[in-house]
């Protein structure tokens, strides 16, 4: 059975799936987020099908990944190709590795939203089903804070809990894991509004602390000066929020300089609290080596590390693709058993885009519906599915 297994996905390779392209960066500028914003309140409203939808669009190329979830080992017992909850079940932390119940190394790999206020129609349960099918076993959640739109600014706070709410289930549903991303950015600081996040977070562990899925990122990328004594702070307020009601779930850090300074975490890192882990975003076009040398040494002083962001064109979104960068920081990663999930999900005119602007699906979607960088990403999403099901 797993060798036909390996000679079905083989053959879905061969047959052009498996094809190099992809960059991205994420930052958004005011303007591009008041038309954002404007649109997510049409697109949010049409937003209440989803699972109850049917998966048959998805195609038969993707549906042969998703076909070798369960495979079985050589002692009888169930195994997933992914790690995902319902044989994995609950992450936690163990020196530097994100480890399951039994205490197995596990690797996440999948995909970040955009922004939800603005892209919310692709929180459904039949596009969580398309990314698990190519490969994907968790789905970031970004929920952007200060922009407009944002949930500390203008934005209706409701509506954006209720798209976490069912981002959260979906990917239960799916059996895959989430991140709850609190997206701060442009304000810079995450402590201009901890007292906003130590309430949504208690709210969330409140409702989510039974569940085995749900992974909290409590600051995405502080910046414009924020320093690493100001996230330290900010994540001594925030996580207690957490604890109160979720004890042992999986909090990432975010590190100063948009997530890039894993150094300082390696210095002074947060203590009093089991299951930490600190993020590194890299854009491949944009960040090299040097970057690179950051996260071994931080690695390889047993920080934890887990990458929930990263695009493989310039930090700004757009530029050039970097292929042989990219595939240099996935060889990395995979070295480690680092996770790492790539941004974005949406049809933005923007490389970072893992869908063309023309494509207007929000699931079933075809490897021509897919961007240089999503391209790329379903080749190294199907080509670990395919080491993983042929044992190699």
């Amino acid at each position: 059975m797993k060798k036909y297994i390996a000679l079905v996905l083989v053959a879905v390779l061969v047959l052009g799936i498996f094809t190099g392209c992809g960059n991205k960066g994420n930052k958004e500028t005011e303007s591009q987020t008041d038309e954002k914003a404007t649109e997510s309140v049409n697109s949010a409203e049409n937003n209440t099908e989803d699972s109850t939808q049917s998966s048959t669009e998805i195609s038969t190329e993707n549906q042969n990944v998703a076909d070798t979830e369960q495979l079985t080992t050589e002692n009888g017992q169930e195994s997933s190709v992914l790690a995902c909850p319902s044989v994995n079940g609950k992450l936690h932390v163990e020196g530097s590795k994100l480890v399951d119940q039994n205490n197995n190394e596990v690797q996440l790999r999948g995909v970040s939203t955009h922004g939800l206020a603005w892209y919310p129609q692709y929180v459904t349960n039949d596009c969580f089903a398309t990314l698990k099918s190519f490969g994907a076993n968790v789905v970031r959640l970004a929920m952007y804070t200060y922009e407009s739109g944002g949930y500390c600014t203008d934005g209706d706070r409701q509506q954006l809990e209720t798209l976490v709410q069912n981002g959260v289930q979906y990917a239960l549903n799916n059996d895959m894991y989430v991140i709850i991303d609190w997206h701060v950015l442009n304000e810079g600081n995450p402590n201009r509004y901890s007292d906003v996040a130590k309430t949504f977070f208690a709210k969330m562990a409140q409702q989510y602390a039974s569940y085995n899925n749900v992974i909290y990122e409590i600051c995405n990328e502080p910046c414009k000066g924020a320093t690493w004594g100001d996230v330290k702070f900010y994540a001594s307020e925030v996580i207690p929020s957490i604890r109160s009601y979720d004890k042992d779930a999986v909090i990432l850090i975010g590190t100063p300089n948009w997530s890039q300074d894993v150094d300082e975490a390696v210095k002074d890192p947060v203590t009093g609290y089991d299951n930490i882990m600190y993020t590194l975003h890299f854009y491949a076009a944009t960040h090299k080596e040097d970057l690179q040398n950051k996260l071994k040494s931080a690695a390889d002083a047993g920080l934890p590390i887990f990458v929930s962001e990263f695009g493989i064109c310039s930090a700004d979104g757009n530029g050039q693709v970097d292929i042989d960068s990219a595939n240099s920081w996935i060889s990395l990663l995979d070295s480690y058993g680092i996770s790492y999930v790539c941004w974005n999900l949406s049809n933005k005119d923007e490389k970072s885009a893992l869908l063309t602007p023309a494509c207007d699906k929000t699931s079933g979607f075809i490897y021509e519906d897919l961007s240089d960088e999503g391209k790329w990403l379903y080749g190294v999403l199907t080509s670990h599915v395919t080491q993983e099901t042929s044992g190699t």
